[in-house]
């Protein structure tokens, strides 16, 4: 995934950075502090957090890679950031070997649910992450939108698969050993604590839509990115997004 404030990239990263930076603007509001402190677990090269950190926040950054952690070192340096990202080694399950509990007014866990042995558990850490009034920002790979593409490719046996696998795979070479209903996410959200916010399909197109299409139609990506912004928000479309974001808060903070 690609810095979302790049123009191409944010055809998957347009809806989500939108949603979570108003988040973090209210959470600036709420608390009367400019600086806010986030955790970023599973964040990589800093696709998510170096944005975050230009809008002036400090960043802590958990990931598993140490190839990722420098190359968020060196994205954060050029960005002018050094000072407000932090990389450290270590993962969801293991999160507070590395992190202290209740530190952060938001946490991003993005793509991480994916691969974890306890999906449930790994919400209930990264949720424990959280001040007594924060935000979680979740993203995790969507079912309805894996069926969707493997019958488009004429792989039925493998769409059929999938829907009906409980991890919702469609075979043994799948890479993705879990993926989820947004009625799965929230429920997820609401066992760990948390209020759910809001729910939005990321990628219900953009994955669909022949790429050359998009490069070469003048106006194509503008309009492209209007229609994923249009349809996030709509129900009908989170059952064959690629991807599904849900944003929750914790209970005082609904309250806000």
């Amino acid at each position: 995934m690609s810095d979302p404030m790049r123009p191409r990239a944010s055809l998957r990263t347009a809806v989500v950075w939108e949603v979570l930076k108003d988040a973090l603007d209210r959470r600036v509001k709420a608390t009367g502090r400019d600086v806010l402190d986030v955790l970023d677990t599973g964040g990589g090269s800093g696709n998510f957090a170096v944005p975050v950190a230009r809008l002036g926040h400090r960043v802590t950054v958990v990931d598993p890679s140490p190839n990722a952690l420098f190359a968020l070192e060196r994205r954060a340096a050029e960005a002018g950031v050094a000072d407000r990202v932090r990389g450290v080694q270590g993962d969801a399950h293991g999160l507070f070997d590395v992190v202290e509990p209740a530190g952060y007014d938001a946490v991003l866990c993005h793509g991480v649910l994916e691969y974890v042995d306890d999906p449930a558990e790994g919400v209930r850490n990264v949720v424990a992450a959280l001040r007594p009034e924060g935000v979680l920002s979740l993203l995790a790979a969507g079912l309805g939108g894996a069926v969707l593409a493997r019958a488009l490719a004429g792989h039925f046996k493998e769409a059929r698969q999938a829907l009906q696998d409980p991890d919702g795979r469609w075979g043994e070479g799948d890479p993705v050993p879990h993926r989820f209903t947004a009625d799965q996410l929230t429920a997820l959200v609401q066992d760990a604590g948390l209020g759910v916010a809001a729910v939005h399909g990321v990628r219900v197109f953009a994955d669909l839509v022949p790429g050359v299409l998009v490069d070469t139609e003048p106006g194509a990506l503008d309009a492209l990115l209007k229609l994923e912004a249009a349809a996030a928000e709509e129900p009908a479309f989170h059952s064959v997004a690629t991807q599904l974001h849900v944003l929750g808060e914790t209970r005082g903070t609904a309250e806000v």
